[in-house]
């Protein structure tokens, strides 16, 4: 049976269904050559976690009772409609410590084919080129996007390490320089990517680069899954972590759908925000 979620906002309320719903938000389409289209994605308890970090290590984890079906299918849909990925180093440090699993690449699995033959039906390349925001550069590149055919492009500031800057670009990698810093800054960030034909940005991070896109004005659209049910936990990650946003943390609800089932029949609410013009 196909999964369905009810509509809440805008109303009236409508039972819909899930697969396809970011489909036809047809973001691949909402972006220029000049101001691509940035948008991110969260998934969140209701005391604002969406990790929880480990005292001990220090590494962090997704708890298990984020995590759904119908969530990562939506997930799925927005990746489909990206021209890239914005990631970062930490996320292929643990990729290749085998914390984490390989999402560079979209139709992977049986059940998201529909989502790789979507991508050829609208015009789009068979994969999403992967940007590496990283301040250090020192990570490790897995093999995946090579494997796919994938544009793998770096992001670091003006202060990276010279050395390392070199030794990127002489394994073949375009590196952009996209910060004053040390670390990677939103709105040259974007202005990089605008330079070079890519229109829709979906951001594969974390809090950092969450905040410095909407400090720089530059994030298009927020999705957000609230899972209900409370997390606690002393030590933890929440979407962002700098000082106050002020106005620049303006957002406005376009939509809120509920789903009942999941996760483990708790519910979850699946929601989309535009920041407000200052």
């Amino acid at each position: 049976m196909t999964a369905r979620m009810l509509r809440l906002f805008p109303g009236p309320p409508e039972e819909v269904a899930i697969g396809g719903a970011y489909l036809a938000h047809r973001l691949h389409e909402r972006g220029s050559a000049v101001a691509p289209f940035v948008y991110a994605s969260f998934v969140a308890s209701l005391d604002g976690r969406i990790a929880l970090r480990d005292p001990a290590t220090g590494e962090s984890r997704l708890p298990a009772g984020l995590v759904s079906g119908n969530d990562f299918r939506l997930f799925q849909e927005l990746q489909a409609q990206a021209d890239c990925f914005v990631t970062h180093g930490g996320y292929l440090r643990d990729l290749a410590a085998g914390r984490l699993d390989d999402v560079l690449q979209v139709g992977m699995q049986e059940a998201a084919r529909d989502l790789a033959r979507w991508r050829i039906d609208n015009g789009l390349p068979p994969q999403p080129a992967v940007v590496v925001a990283s301040a250090s550069l020192n990570f490790p590149m897995p093999d995946s996007p090579a494997r796919h055919g994938q544009r793998v492009l770096i992001a670091t500031g003006a202060a990276a390490p010279a050395e390392r800057v070199a030794h990127w670009r002489a394994a073949g990698h375009e590196v952009l320089v996209a910060g004053s810093g040390a670390s990677v800054e939103g709105g040259p960030l974007v202005d990089e990517l605008a330079r070079r034909g890519l229109r829709s940005v979906y951001l594969l991070t974390g809090p950092r680069m969450l905040d410095t896109m909407m400090r720089d004005r530059r994030l298009s659209r927020l999705y957000l899954t609230t899972a209900h049910r409370l997390l606690g936990g002393e030590s933890f990650h929440s979407m962002l972590a700098g000082p106050e946003l002020g106005d620049a943390g303006r957002l406005r609800l376009c939509a809120l759908h509920y789903d009942a089932s999941a996760p483990d029949g708790t519910g979850q609410f699946f929601a989309h925000f535009e920041p407000q013009p200052a």
